[in-house]
C-alpha cells in the first residue's frame, strides 16, 4: 500500500492530535486535522466494546468525511487491581461527561489502599487507518508499568500523572516529549503502523 499522499486524523484532542504529529513527524504524508475544518468536522460516538472497533468507527467516518485515507487511535489504561478496567472506557471512566480531573480523582479513589505490588497496569493503544475504498490496517502497541498514589508532573494528559512506565521512576507527565514518545503505547503503536504502511504490497 505504502504511504497515501495525504491522512487525516480522526480526533478532537488536542493532547493526542499534538502527540501524533510529533511521533509521525517523519512520515510522508500531508496531515489533515479538525483544524482544517472546525465547523462541521465529524463528532464519532466510540460506541465499540474494543479499542480496535472505536479506533476503525473514527477512521472510517473521517475517511468518508475529508474523502481521504484517516488514521484514529483508541486507547486507554487497564488496572490489574480493577480487572483491566476501565479499558476501552478510560475517557469515560467518571461518566459521559468526564474530564481528565474527574477520570483521575475516581481512578485513585477506585484504588484506595491497594498497596504499591498491586498497582499494576498497562496503557494500550490500538491505530486503524481507513482508506475512501475502504481498505483498512491496524496496529496496537502496549506500555507497562505502576500507578502512583498522587499525581506528578504537569506534561502530558490523562492518566499520564499518575503512570510510571517500567524501568522509570517518574511519571508519564514528567518524561519530556521526546522520551514518553519514544516508550509510550501511542509511539509503539503508530510505529507499527509506519511498518506496516511500508510492508504492505
Amino acid at each position: 500500500m505504502s504511504f497515501p499522499e495525504s491522512i487525516a486524523i480522526a480526533s478532537r484532542n488536542e493532547g493526542k492530535l499534538r502527540e501524533i504529529a510529533q511521533i509521525c513527524a517523519d512520515w510522508p504524508v500531508r496531515w489533515i486535522t479538525i483544524h482544517d475544518r472546525p465547523d462541521d468536522w465529524p463528532h464519532v460516538e466510540e460506541t465499540g466494546s474494543s479499542y480496535q472497533e472505536n479506533a476503525a468507527l473514527k477512521a472510517r467516518a473521517v475517511a468518508a468525511f475529508t474523502d481521504s485515507a484517516a488514521i484514529a487511535d483508541d486507547s486507554g489504561i487497564e488496572v490489574d487491581a480493577l480487572g483491566g478496567a476501565p479499558g476501552p472506557r478510560s475517557a469515560r471512566y467518571s461518566g459521559e461527561d468526564a474530564s481528565e480531573e474527574r477520570n483521575l480523582a475516581a481512578l485513585l479513589s477506585a484504588l484506595k489502599g491497594v498497596p504499591a505490588g498491586g498497582r499494576t497496569a498497562r496503557y494500550r493503544c490500538v491505530v486503524a487507518l481507513a482508506l475512501p475504498g475502504g481498505e483498512e490496517l491496524s496496529a496496537e502497541g502496549v506500555c507497562e508499568g505502576m500507578l502512583t498514589t498522587k499525581p506528578r508532573g504537569a506534561g502530558g494528559f490523562g492518566y499520564d500523572p499518575i503512570f510510571v512506565p517500567a524501568g522509570w521512576d517518574v511519571t508519564m507527565a514528567e518524561l519530556p516529549p521526546e522520551e514518553k514518545d519514544r516508550i509510550s503505547h501511542r509511539g509503539r503503536a503508530f510505529r507499527a503502523m509506519r511498518e506496516e504502511l511500508l510492508a504492505a504490497p
